[in-house]
């Protein structure tokens, strides 16, 4: 049952959540199913309001995985796959519950129709998801991890959790649903009724320009410290070379968020990621 579960994981992940599927093919061996467990169990957390008709239900969601990580802890999971793999990846590799509830908690935010106020509340936001699961998967990776593996979490979780707003842009906004803070909408007077109907413009392009800068920033302070983080802790780290594509893609179209070219897999990202972790970058 255990293999099977942490199989089917990483078909999971495999198929949802590609690009840190790539990631983990680089992490050492005895750590990838566990990551697996990690990725897919953030997939369900993370898809909690696509699923749910109403902010009720999705809340009613939520709590059932909080107990479910209580039971975990507690050594009695449920039988679900991905709890009982991600079971095995906390007791083996001694994952921080709170790292985990916090990764749920975030999320109650999607079940809301409130747009954050300013960039700030936007980042709080996505460092309580992308850098929390980062620094979960971190923990899988490297037990032993130097004074400034936080700070390097923190910054890439937060570089690749702005960019993972950007490319679902159109997702969200076929929702009727925005992550863009206020203060940008106001300042280049968004129009919102034209971004729900799917379309550009030259006000959205000049947001998404602001909020690349601002990734461009976290990844330079994520990478600042990379001479003095472990090799085994970079694979989750990864994902800063895959942003680093996506960046040039958003360069190229003058940032447009509704570029086809954003949800496109190129042939040559293997190969980067490789030369990547050949060299101890990310």
């Amino acid at each position: 049952m255990s293999n099977s579960a942490l199989s089917l994981c990483g078909q999971e992940v495999k198929s949802h959540d590609y690009d840190r599927y790539l990631t983990c093919l680089f992490a050492p061996e005895e750590c990838r199913d566990a990551l697996f467990a990690l990725y897919a169990f953030n997939q369900e957390i993370a898809k909690t309001a696509e699923v749910v008709s109403e902010p009720l239900t999705g809340m009613i969601r939520l709590q059932w995985w909080r107990e479910s990580i209580q039971g975990i802890y507690d050594h009695s999971p449920r039988k679900h796959m991905v709890v009982e793999a991600l079971s095995e990846a906390v007791h083996q590799f001694s994952l921080k519950q709170s790292l985990l509830e916090k990764i749920i908690d975030s999320r109650e935010f999607d079940l809301d129709e409130e747009v954050p106020t300013t960039l700030g509340s936007l980042e709080n936001y996505v460092e309580s998801t992308s850098s929390s699961l980062l620094a979960a998967a971190v923990e899988i990776t490297a037990s032993n991890q130097a004074n400034n593996t936080h700070d390097v979490v923190k910054h890439m979780g937060l570089a690749w959790g702005i960019l993972g707003l950007i490319r679902a842009i159109p997702f969200h906004a076929e929702k009727k649903r925005i992550y863009i803070p206020q203060e940008l909408c106001s300042l280049h007077n968004l129009d919102l009724k034209q971004l729900f109907e799917l379309q550009s413009s030259k006000a959205l392009c000049d947001i998404i320009e602001v909020l690349t800068e601002r990734l461009r920033s976290h990844l330079a302070k994520a990478r600042s410290f990379r001479r003095d983080i472990p090799k085994r802790a970079q694979s989750p780290l990864l994902v800063g070379i895959l942003a680093d594509q996506y960046i040039k893609r958003l360069e190229d179209n003058k940032y447009d968020p509704f570029s086809p070219s954003l949800h496109k897999v190129t042939s040559s990202v293997s190969w980067r990621l490789m030369w990547a972790n050949l060299r101890s970058r990310y």
